[in-house]
């Protein structure tokens, strides 16, 4: 597994979804996002990091869409664009965030290992703070990381 930073486009299993997302049709596109997270939420066993990886991306991206949501401005980020994804995806994603972050998880389980364990838990909560705020919020949930 290649990670080289906390966000959520900065390992490969992420740029291999952004990949994915471009070479799907466009209409296809939330359909792979929401199957992505509904497959996260629904594993029962051990959640394996590539998927929770594909979940935390597919959750940066609904979250880049929502009063307060931070732009994706990774180059390894989806280059295609985006469908306006249903609103019915903003609880999937918190969902599927809370299942990564989550005991049985392995990308949490890696994350913990290390120094920038913290770090990146406070980054998936800042996407997943985002996800949480009503639409018609002025709160700003995001701080400096």
């Amino acid at each position: 597994m290649g990670t080289w930073d906390i966000g959520p486009f900065e390992n490969d299993m992420a740029a291999d979804f952004a990949d994915a997302l471009d070479e799907v049709a466009e209409d296809e596109r939330e359909a792979l996002v929401r199957t992505t997270l509904i497959r996260t939420v629904q594993t029962q066993d051990y959640l394996e990091s590539p998927e929770g990886a594909e979940a935390v991306a597919a959750a940066a991206l609904i979250a880049a869409q929502c009063p307060g949501g931070e732009p994706i401005s990774s180059s390894y980020g989806p280059d295609e664009a985006l469908p306006v994804f249903a609103a019915d995806l903003r609880p999937l994603a918190v969902e599927a965030l809370d299942r990564v972050v989550a005991e049985a998880s392995e990308l949490a389980d890696l994350w913990d290992e290390t120094l920038a364990g913290p770090k990146w838990r406070q980054t998936v909560g800042c996407i997943r703070a985002v996800l949480t705020l009503g639409p018609d919020s002025q709160e700003h949930p995001l701080f400096d990381l």
